[in-house]
């Protein structure tokens, strides 16, 4: 079976350093499923749930990406997070709390940098409810 390298990394820390056999990555033009030896490519990362193939491994490694940098060589995908957060992590409850708060702190914003911040924060929030999202659906195939 062939593998790639692959490296998420957020501002706060490194997510994941492994192998794994397959990933789809939510981009800005879609959802890009990438096997090993994929052509070069670079693109932004949209909200959304990476999703992990991982050989040896029956069930996929989720993190949820709130926007970033994705880079794709033949042996390599890496991909540069401004927050992630694995799926061990997350809680509904607290994800949709967070959205609240950042659609509050939107409206409310007074310069630039608060709507920037209030952005990045609703921009993690529905990322962490996508990927919740999609682990309720593949519970109920």
């Amino acid at each position: 079976m062939s593998v790639m390298q692959v490296e998420v990394v957020s501002n706060e820390y490194n997510i994941y350093s492994g192998e794994a056999a397959f990933a789809v990555v939510p981009t800005v033009q879609g959802e890009l499923g990438i096997y090993p030896r994929h052509e070069p490519i670079m693109s932004l990362v949209r909200p959304g749930a990476l999703r992990l193939q991982v050989p040896g491994q029956s069930e996929e490694i989720l993190v949820a990406i709130s926007g970033g940098v994705l880079e794709v060589q033949p042996d390599k995908l890496t991909i540069l997070a401004d927050v992630a957060v694995r799926s061990s992590e997350m809680d509904q409850a607290r994800a949709e709390e967070a959205k609240k708060a950042a659609e509050s702190c939107i409206a409310q914003a007074a310069d630039d940098e608060s709507l920037a911040k209030a952005q990045a924060a609703l921009a993690a929030a529905i990322a962490e409810l996508k990927t919740l999202d999609y682990i309720r659906s593949q519970r109920h195939k």
